[in-house]
C-alpha cells in the first residue's frame, strides 16, 4: 500500500496541516521527498509524490484552465455539444468522477450548475482548496459558486441521492499505458492513487437509472463502449470521443 502523509513547508502552517492530517486519518510528518505528501504551502496545498517532477495542485484562476475558459470554444466546443447545451437550454449535471475539475470548470462557465464527485480524498482536497481559492477572485466567484463538491463514492451517491440532475457526466480513468512517460503527471498520479478503474460499467448502469436526460462518457478516441454498453451516439474531437446515453 502505498504511503501517504500530510505535511508543510512552513511552521507557521503546522496547525492547519495537523488538523488537515486528522481529518484524513493519514500522519503528519516533516517534508519527506521519498513518499507521497500532501503539502500545505502559503499559497495552495499540493501533492508531491517521487518520479512525477514539480508539485501538483489545482488552479482555476491561471494556466490551462483559465486558457480553456477563455478560448476553449463556448457552447460550439464538442464537451458542451454532447451535454446538449443548445438552444438556451442550461441542464443540471453530476460529474461523477471529477478528477482536476477541468471538465467541470468549463461548464460551470457555460452556465451549468455541477456537482463534482471526487472519491479520493486528496484529490478532492485539492480541489477544495483550489474552489476556496477562485471563489475569493471576483473575475470567476459567479463560474465557482455554480460548482459544489463532494467526497464520496459516486456509485454510493447516485444510488441514494435524492436530488436527480439532467445531465450525468463520466471521465473514467483512461487505461494505463506501459510507457509512463506518455501519460502526463497528472494522470500518472491519478493512476497511483486510484489504481485501476475497475467499475466505470457498474457507474455507467447506475448513472443511467438517475439521469433525467443522459449520461456523457468521456472517452479516448479508439476506446471500447464502457462496458460493451453502445450508446445513442457520440460526439468526437481530434482525440476523445463522448458517448451519450440518452435516458
Amino acid at each position: 500500500m502505498t504511503e501517504i502523509t500530510v505535511s508543510t513547508n512552513s511552521a507557521l502552517l503546522n496547525d492547519t496541516a495537523e488538523e488537515l492530517a486528522k481529518q484524513l486519518s493519514l500522519p503528519f510528518t516533516s517534508l519527506d521527498s521519498h513518499h507521497i505528501q500532501l503539502v500545505i504551502t502559503q499559497q495552495h496545498t499540493e501533492i508531491r509524490a517521487p518520479g512525477l517532477g514539480n508539485p501538483i495542485f489545482i488552479d482555476f484562476e491561471q494556466g490551462k484552465n483559465a486558457h480553456r475558459r477563455q478560448f476553449g470554444g463556448g457552447r460550439g466546443q464538442p464537451l458542451a455539444k454532447a451535454i446538449g447545451l443548445k438552444n438556451g437550454a442550461t441542464p443540471t449535471i453530476i460529474d461523477a468522477t471529477a478528477g482536476f475539475g477541468r471538465d467541470a470548470f468549463v461548464l460551470a462557465n457555460l452556465g451549468c450548475q455541477i456537482t463534482l464527485i471526487e472519491r479520493n480524498p486528496l484529490i478532492a482536497t485539492l480541489l477544495k482548496d483550489a474552489l476556496q481559492r477562485a471563489q475569493a477572485n471576483p473575475d470567476i466567484a459567479m463560474v465557482i459558486s455554480r460548482m459544489s463538491l463532494l467526497n464520496d463514492d459516486a456509485i454510493t451517491y447516485l444510488s441514494q441521492c435524492d436530488k436527480q440532475a439532467d445531465i450525468i457526466y463520466m471521465d473514467p480513468m483512461y487505461p494505463s499505458r506501459e510507457k509512463s512517460a506518455l501519460v502526463k503527471k497528472e494522470m500518472r498520479l491519478l493512476h497511483k492513487l486510484a489504481g485501476p478503474d475497475t467499475d466505470s460499467e457498474q457507474l455507467l448502469t447506475t448513472a443511467k437509472k438517475v439521469a433525467l436526460k443522459r449520461v456523457v462518457i468521456k472517452r479516448p478516441k479508439s476506446a471500447l463502449f464502457v462496458g460493451g454498453q453502445k450508446p445513442n451516439t457520440s460526439i468526437e474531437s481530434k482525440n476523445t470521443r463522448y458517448d451519450i446515453y440518452l435516458s
